[in-house]
């Protein structure tokens, strides 16, 4: 049975998407960017400011789902400049602790809002 997950602690989502769907035990996590969800406006600063804002959207619906970023098994990292690569890790170590979920960080054109960190992942729950 699927259950839409949504929380106003997240950014609402901009398309035909839900912030995530629960499976049984599983959370399949939508992709966020750093929009505020207050504002819906894009997190203005540095690199690190965005990856932030992105975790704690993450965070936010994980919580929804009743889990936390510990539960994410699989994370997606998507980047418009492979450069950041290391301050993600940097600040990646900040908010999980080991073990680490499997990862893929790719480079990508462009993302929505032009931003240029998007993150979605896949959350494991132990109890339904």
């Amino acid at each position: 049975m699927r259950q839409v997950i949504s929380t106003d602690k997240a950014p609402q989502a901009i398309g035909t998407y839900s912030q995530a769907i629960r499976y049984d035990n599983t959370v399949y996590l939508s992709g966020q960017i750093a929009l505020i969800p207050e504002t819906m406006q894009m997190a203005e600063g540095t690199i690190d400011v965005r990856i932030h804002q992105v975790f704690k959207n993450l965070s936010a619906v994980c919580e929804a789902a009743g889990g936390s970023l510990q539960d994410i098994v699989k994370l997606n990292i998507f980047l418009t400049d492979m450069s950041h690569f290391a301050t993600v890790n940097e600040i990646m170590a900040q908010y999980f602790k080991e073990p680490y979920p499997a990862r893929a960080a790719v480079a990508v054109k462009e993302l929505p809002k032009a931003t240029d960190v998007e993150m979605d992942g896949v959350m494991a729950l132990s109890s339904y």
